[in-house]
């Protein structure tokens, strides 16, 4: 389930900052320059030089671009940027947060969540459709947005409202989801290379609406997140969300490949952080720092492994349970019980019979 990551090596280079093209920070502020207001000071608390956003070579760290998301919401009193007729106001995040926290599957979060904002924003509509073997995510104008395609307002609507989208969906599973292939309804702009650190590698312009591909069964995976986790994600949200599930979390990808690598043997915290030439406490801050946890990302990766073992082999569940590093059958079951909210031979069966 997604794509192979290449594999690293022992050695540990220093850290990397995710960063985001000068081209958002413009896109984002279109809305608030439409209005006539000025954006220096916002740039100035964040701690962006507006006069470098005129270089598109520029980068913006992440953090300093998601503190400006929360101050120009803040500033507007709408979560949308003031790119649509309607405002989205301060607030509405955090009640769609809580409107598919309680979906049990992320088929039906993602139904909720395009009913949510069909209230809230009725510029546009967003509709998900199960095919046998892909799901696709649009967003379509139902009201023209800017009179141009390319107008750095419109372009932002579609980049920020799939971006929120998606951010969620994976917040809401606990795991980064794959995004095979992505149509865009504006020509390619000047900052797309970002595109694959943000949503995928395989981006197409021009088309009528915004697509997004991605596998049939991941609409199946089971939501588990409390109102705890939900308080919790809130803090520094909605800004947050665009420093979550990137494809460029070093640390992250660093970890998966090396457990990945290990298996069948079962590698723990201390020693990964000693291949990785780090002290347990530092890997623990740096995984911390990209959203993650070692358990969660060991998690993740038996997950994805079990599923694409389960559809694509004939393996018995005791070789697969092997495979991934588990004492026993039983563990194993227990833990992908958790996951998919059914027994790891339901699930194959259920792939048998083009359930999942």
């Amino acid at each position: 389930m997604g794509r192979q990551l290449a594999k690293s090596a022992t050695a540990m280079p220093g850290p990397v900052r995710a960063t985001v093209a000068a081209g958002f920070v413009t896109g984002m502020l279109a809305g608030l320059v439409r209005a006539g207001r000025d954006p220096t000071p916002l740039l100035e608390t964040a701690g962006i030089e507006i006069g470098t956003l005129a270089n598109p070579a520029t980068r913006i760290s992440v953090d300093r671009y998601a503190t400006l998301y929360n101050l120009v919401n803040r500033a507007l009193d709408d979560e949308a940027f003031g790119l649509f007729s309607v405002p989205m106001r301060v607030g509405s995040f955090e009640f769609l947060c809580r409107a598919v926290a309680s979906a049990p599957t992320l088929g039906e979060a993602l139904e909720r969540t395009g009913r949510f904002l069909r209230v809230l924003l009725p510029d546009v509509a967003v509709t998900v459709q199960r095919r046998p073997d892909m799901a696709v995510l649009s967003i379509a104008e139902t009201r023209a947005l800017a009179a141009s395609a390319d107008d750095p307002a419109r372009v932002f609507a579609f980049e920020w409202l799939l971006r929120l989208i998606h951010g969620l969906a994976c917040w809401q599973v606990g795991r980064g989801l794959a995004l095979d292939q992505v149509t865009f309804p504006y020509p390619r702009p000047p900052h797309a290379d970002d595109y694959a650190l943000i949503y995928t590698e395989h981006a197409e312009f021009g088309a009528p609406v915004l697509a997004a591909q991605f596998e049939a069964t991941l609409l199946d995976l089971p939501i588990r997140r409390d109102e705890a986790a939900v308080n919790a994600f809130l803090q520094g949200a909605p800004g947050k969300i665009t420093m979550l599930y990137r494809r460029d979390r070093e640390m992250v990808l660093r970890v998966r490949d090396l457990l990945r690598d290990a298996l069948p043997a079962n590698i723990e915290l201390d020693r990964a952080a000693a291949t990785l030439h780090l002290s347990p406490r530092t890997l623990h801050r740096r995984l911390a720092e990209e959203g993650a946890s070692f358990r969660s990302i060991k998690d993740a990766l038996r997950r994805d492994l079990a599923l694409a073992q389960l559809a694509k082999s004939n393996d018995s569940i005791a070789r697969i349970a092997a495979d991934l590093g588990y004492a026993d059958t039983s563990t194993f079951y227990r833990a992908f019980t958790d996951w998919a909210g059914m027994a790891p031979s339901d699930y194959r069966r259920r792939l048998g019979a083009g359930i999942a």
